[in-house]
């Protein structure tokens, strides 16, 4: 099946001189999309087969078409430049995505040595071992769920199985896993942690979002998580990730809040707000995927400034400083 078009998202569109956009934050990783209505029915997500979301949308970003060899051209200068240090493409699960990935995956790897990761759900392990035969540096596995009881709930599918995946994955190509995990479809504080743990004792890469709103999906109706809630989880995914804590090290009510990390110089540890920035492989900066321009700012696209960090380590305690309700997308 041959692919002459790709989807490319509107900030990535402007750093490669597609078309016209104003930007705060330029992304650092440019982001490109097999898109098309997926198999799947992820209730979060405007791919999903059950979605009514516009088709260009993902999260908050559109994703215009363009052709694919001018896209890639873009791409190469882009990188020869130092505009662009990465290359993520994401791949929904629609008829022939496979196929289509690994042609597109070719055309890139043929015009520049960038870095790149592809976020698709490969069908076996050995079609793992061809995506990094292929030239893939990481495979980003859309965990989404902390836990087999979200999982089944939002996601549908198999959990046990999609563990395994990313466990062998990790197991038989160290470094080459990612893993996606949303902060906010109905787990508790614990199971987060608890997955974050388990996948970085694996040697997996984790990214961490915050749910989104989106207009024509089935959580539409839905509040993003409370800031607090999410700057908790972000702090203990970069002590966990950093070697400066364990999940064993925190404290959790009966009801799975986590209300200490055990860490008493928690502040210096967190002080140079790296916690609150977009986490997941190098480079990927992925700028205002889950926030409006205006904020509030669950993953900040760059270095945090000093009152901005002081405003995230209070927000850790403070509930009042959540956001609750905010209108859908």
């Amino acid at each position: 099946m041959k692919t002459t078009n790709v989807n490319v998202s509107i900030g990535t569109a402007g750093v490669l001189g597609l078309t016209d956009v104003a930007m705060n934050v330029a992304p650092t990783t440019a982001y490109l999309m097999l898109g098309g209505r997926c198999s799947m029915a992820c209730a979060f997500c405007a791919q999903a087969r059950t979605s009514h979301a516009n088709a260009i949308n993902l999260s908050r970003v559109t994703w215009p078409e363009f052709p694919l060899a001018e896209t890639v051209d873009r791409l190469a200068q882009a990188v020869d430049r130092g505009a662009i240090r990465r290359c993520c493409l994401q791949v929904t699960a629609g008829q022939g995505y496979y196929e289509r990935a690994l042609a597109v995956i070719g055309a890139i790897k043929t015009a520049t040595d960038v870095p790149l990761d592809a976020a698709i759900l490969p069908p076996t392990m050995d079609h793992v071992t061809e995506l990094i035969a292929a030239g893939v540096d990481h495979i980003g596995f859309g965990l989404d769920a902390a836990g087999e009881r979200v999982f089944r709930r939002i996601k549908g599918g198999d959990w046990t199985r999609s563990l395994r995946l990313i466990k062998e994955t990790a197991r038989r190509y160290p470094g080459h896993a990612a893993a996606h995990l949303i902060v906010g479809l109905g787990e508790t504080e614990r199971e987060m942690v608890e997955t974050i743990q388990t996948l970085h004792n694996w040697g997996v890469t984790v990214g961490l979002f915050a749910f989104t709103p989106v207009r024509g999906t089935e959580m539409a109706h839905l509040p993003p998580p409370p800031l607090t809630v999410y700057r908790r989880m972000q702090a203990a995914r970069h002590l966990i990730v950093h070697g400066l804590a364990r999940a064993g090290d925190f404290v959790f009510s009966p009801d799975g809040r986590l209300t200490d990390f055990g860490q008493p110089r928690l502040p210096v540890l967190l002080a140079d707000g790296l916690a609150f920035e977009t986490s997941g492989c190098p480079d990927c900066n992925r700028p205002y995927y889950n926030e409006r321009p205006g904020g509030p700012m669950y993953n900040y696209p760059r270095p945090l400034n000093v009152q901005e960090v002081e405003r995230a380590l209070a927000a850790l305690q403070d509930p009042s400083k959540s956001i609750e309700g905010v209108e859908s997308l």
